[in-house]
């Protein structure tokens, strides 16, 4: 059995945030919340197993056409027939301009449902599916798999476990489901049948009597037996999927498509939070680089440079919206992000999306051949790898309320750091003012700040190629040597017993990051903040 190599803590709430703001917060969640399950026959991707299965019903390639078409029309056939037996309504959606999901809650409302389907919803969509075509070359006709479009089904109800949510279905080959669900709505479920009291405004818990016991709860949803549950659902809103896998003896394999992992800090009053968040979204906006977006979500950034290194080949992209709820901020790292928003006033969230699961590790056998041992390997959509998705999804979140909580607060930036631009005296020994204006101390403070020493440290030997990377003058081992001891004679900087790794305190990191976030911001920044 293979042994993860890591842990985060299950709140996903660093220690320091809740030392810094813990007499604001009243409570933390971290779980899913939307969840995007979808079930592919996945054979049937490939052309030439397609053409196989054809030869299995006995149909000519020729023919396909009209196969599919007779096999299609049991699709919606079977959702009339369902919707007609629970005396529930179907429409067909014209534009898909329309938000789904909020006609299915003004029915549910209209109509008073509390359990069961609400309404099925039919729109024609894009879809990866087949066609026939000719090679002019061998006069051959073969099976294509290419865009098309085609009618999908949209099942809206309430499960007994999961609460609100819905499956699409498509209605042509290689009929691909997607099952969409919410964490917090599931939460909400499992809170009721436990007997915990709770507050709930949308897909928020605005307040909970046992936010340590909900947590609990959130933690058990990665144990469920998946196959077993969508399975089931799978049967109600699909019943035709076994005639479909009969002819080859074919499953449905269920992955994670797309997973939302949120992070809850609800503080006790607004006012608490209207404080801070613009400081959290001034910051996050002007400070975060590149680089940093690529720690948070997990990517390898080089400890000699701190920059993004020369092959990387993809987009990083951080942008700010106005929402009629607040204002968002979004780091994006191809296809993948991780966003910062405020919610029912109270509420900050920070969330991880994963879309593309390749560009993260798990520690896991090889899956070809389970005699091998175990090893850092790729991160797979499969539902057996979504516990590892939650944990690096919990590990961004933390990152990020790390980097949030060193650099935010009420403290006027002169005030902060008064004491160490003031020479000092220790053990006898008088130590000048560090001067953050001047170039040698300003680069040394950006150096420190540095986020790829955040975990191991730095050594002296760090430093000159830190320097050199800069295009900075070369410095000494004695210079260097010198200003590790300014530095720590300040407290900016504390030696880990036994080692020769210097870390910074937390009163450092408060100081360093605050300095680097002023060196940054430019005169209007600067003056919207001050007024």
């Amino acid at each position: 059995m293979c042994m993860k190599k890591t842990t985060t803590p299950a709140t996903g709430v660093s220690v320091e945030f809740l030392n810094r703001f813990g007499d604001k917060i009243l409570g933390t969640l971290s779980g899913f919340d939307r969840l995007r399950l979808r079930g592919t026959l996945r054979h049937l991707f490939q052309p030439s197993v397609m053409e196989a299965y054809l030869n299995a019903c006995g149909v000519l390639i020729k023919d396909f056409g009209a196969f599919a078409q007779k096999l299609s029309a049991q699709v919606p056939a079977a959702s009339y027939q369902l919707a007609q037996k629970l005396g529930r309504p179907v429409e067909y959606l014209r534009s898909n301009q329309r938000s789904k999901e909020q006609i299915a809650k003004q029915i549910a409302q209209r109509d008073k449902i509390q359990g069961g389907l609400i309404v099925i919803l039919s729109a024609v969509e894009p879809c990866l599916s087949y066609s026939v075509r000719g090679q002019r070359q061998t006069k051959e006709i073969h099976l294509a798999l290419e865009m098309r479009k085609c009618l999908f089904f949209y099942h809206y109800f309430f499960h007994p476990i999961f609460g609100f949510m819905h499956a699409r279905v498509q209605s042509w080959f290689p009929f691909t489901v997607d099952f969409c669900l919410n964490g917090r709505e599931w939460l909400a479920r499992q809170l009721d049948r436990t007997g915990i009291g709770y507050r709930r405004a949308e897909n928020c818990f605005i307040a909970i009597d046992d936010w340590q016991r909900a947590q609990q709860l959130a933690e058990r949803q990665l144990q469920t037996d998946w196959a077993k549950k969508l399975s089931a659902i799978l049967d109600r809103v699909h019943p035709l999927h076994r005639a479909i896998c009969a002819p080859i003896g074919q499953q449905y394999y269920w992955t994670a498509s797309a997973t939302e992992y949120a992070t809850d800090i609800v503080f006790r009053d607004p006012k608490a939070l209207g404080a801070l968040y613009p400081r959290f979204i001034q910051h996050g906006i002007s400070s975060f680089s590149s680089p940093d977006v690529m720690r948070f979500l997990g990517r390898w950034v080089p400890a000699t440079t701190g920059r993004v290194y020369g092959q990387f080949d993809g987009e990083i992209i951080s942008d700010i919206k106005h929402r009629p709820e607040g204002v968002r901020i979004k780091h994006s790292l191809n296809g993948n992000s991780i966003k910062l928003y405020d919610k029912q006033g109270s509420l900050l969230r920070v969330e991880t999306t994963i879309n593309h699961t390749e560009q993260f590790k798990v520690y896991r056998r090889c899956q070809a051949d389970p005699s091998r041992p175990c090893s850092w390997r790729m991160l797979r959509r499969s539902l057996t790898d979504l516990p590892r998705r939650a944990e690096v999804s919990r590990a961004s979140n933390k990152r990020y309320l790390d980097a949030l909580a060193s650099t935010t607060g009420s403290t006027p930036l002169s005030k902060l750091v008064a004491k160490v631009c003031s020479p000092i005296t220790q053990e006898g020994q008088a130590y000048r003012a560090l001067r953050p204006w001047s170039a040698e101390d300003a680069l040394l403070c950006q150096i420190l700040a540095d986020g790829k020493f955040a975990i191991n440290g730095l050594r002296h030997r760090d430093l000159p190629s830190a320097f050199n990377s800069f295009s900075f003058k070369k410095l000494s081992s004695q210079a260097i040597t010198r200003r590790l001891r300014l530095f720590r004679a300040h407290g900016i900087i504390r030696k880990v017993t036994k080692t020769h790794r210097y870390v910074l305190t937390p009163t450092g990191r408060l100081i360093l990051t605050a300095l680097c976030a002023a060196h940054r911001a430019d005169v209007d920044q600067l003056t919207a903040i001050a007024a």
